[in-house]
């Protein structure tokens, strides 16, 4: 394999493994002893390094408890305000429905369920246990409103796994089956037909212009003279989003997806201006899905419902991915245009296809080091 086709490593494949510097300095003008100051400079092992990294991140937040993070957020006076008020809605509630004489025994355990659920801590701060027992209490809830059973997963990212994604242009006729089935696999809100999945549709000759490209037509496809490309959330290395998000509701996983809290979430936007590809979405009402249509086999941190005024975005369909299946838009090709795997793997479709074809991503001169990648035949 030439020099050229291993440009695609340049991606921070070993972003998981320590950096390590060969050379130290201080002001007594040594690089590696001669004074008190040089240390062994030996390297973190992967519990060391995780630690580090949490503390970094959230420092003294992992010593809170859920009340604690939920009143220690950074927010206006008028979030303080409404998230006071609706914590004393929720455990007036509580205390009303334990305490009544009429109040059946679903109708008290799903006050107290409301109450645990309000003053739970960030997601990624959680225990195994933590993140099971929100998940239980989710699933309880859901069933004592429905009547019906969901399965909720809080399966964490799997060792010696990196998610990536090519996207074949050549192949897309921009029949949009991958976007229907986004939609229905990840409970997107009906009312206002929200997308994670965008299609462009773009003139021969003209390059990827995306000022001029099409993203609702309404026409016989493939269109003579056209060529589409397709966008999403493209899971950065080096996320943006996550970087301006103020109460930390979005994170990078192990696994390489870039995931969202949706109760921690504030609804600030700040992720949503940040992100260079367009590839986040906020719900500006309640999301509707009838419920017939509910996909019942859901994920926290992924297609479970949302509710008002939250970001959402694709998560490479972390309810499946992580389960050893493709993303539903990657089944739902009828182009065989969508590739996804374990960039890990070097046995894998995506690898063979990012060593064999010529590949590039969008902007990479931002630095973002997206897991998305497009290519031609």
């Amino acid at each position: 394999m030439s020099d050229n086709n291993k440009k695609w490593f340049s991606l921070n494949l070993n972003s998981r493994r320590k950096q390590s510097t060969n050379a130290h300095s201080c002001s007594c003008g040594n690089n590696s002893g001669g004074c008190g100051s040089h240390q062994s400079k030996e390297e973190l092992n992967e519990a060391e390094f995780l630690e580090a990294a949490v503390n970094a991140s959230i420092g003294e937040e992992t010593k809170k408890d859920g009340f604690d993070q939920v009143f220690d957020v950074k927010m206006s006076r008028r979030n303080a305000f409404k998230q006071l008020t609706a914590s004393l809605l929720i455990g007036a509630g509580a205390v009303s429905s334990c305490t009544s004489v009429i109040s059946n025994d679903e109708t008290k355990e799903k006050a107290q369920i409301d109450w645990e659920e309000q003053f739970k801590g960030n997601y990624k701060l959680m225990s195994d246990d933590e993140k099971k027992a929100t998940v239980n209490r989710l699933v309880r809830s859901y069933q004592i409103r429905t009547g019906k059973t969901i399965s909720m997963s809080s399966k964490n990212a799997e060792k010696d796994v990196l998610f990536g994604y090519a996207f074949n242009i050549s192949k897309c006729q921009g029949y949009m089956d991958c976007v229907s089935a986004c939609v229905e696999e990840n409970n997107q809100d009906r009312n206002s037909q929200m997308q994670y999945i965008r299609i462009h549709e773009m003139k021969d000759g003209k390059g990827f212009n995306f000022n001029e490209a099409d993203d609702n037509y309404y026409h016989e496809v493939p269109a003579q003279g056209h060529f589409y490309m397709g966008t999403q959330c493209f899971h950065c290395d080096n996320p943006p989003c996550v970087e301006v998000c103020p109460v930390q509701a979005t994170w990078r996983e192990e696994d390489g997806l870039v995931v969202v809290d949706y109760d921690w979430c504030v609804g600030c936007r700040y992720c949503m201006a940040a992100c260079p590809y367009d590839g986040r979405r906020f719900n500006w009402s309640k999301p509707e899905v009838p419920e017939e249509e509910i996909n019942h086999n859901q994920h926290y941190l992924g297609n479970r419902m949302r509710k008002k005024g939250v970001m959402e975005k694709c998560t490479f369909c972390v309810q499946r991915s992580r389960a050893g299946k493709n993303p539903a838009c990657v089944e739902a090709c009828p182009t065989g245009a969508r590739i996804f795997g374990n960039l890990l793997d070097p046995n894998s479709t995506i690898r063979w296809v990012l060593e064999n074809k010529k590949v590039f991503r969008l902007k990479e001169d931002l630095g973002t080091e997206p897991k998305f990648w497009y290519y031609m035949d």
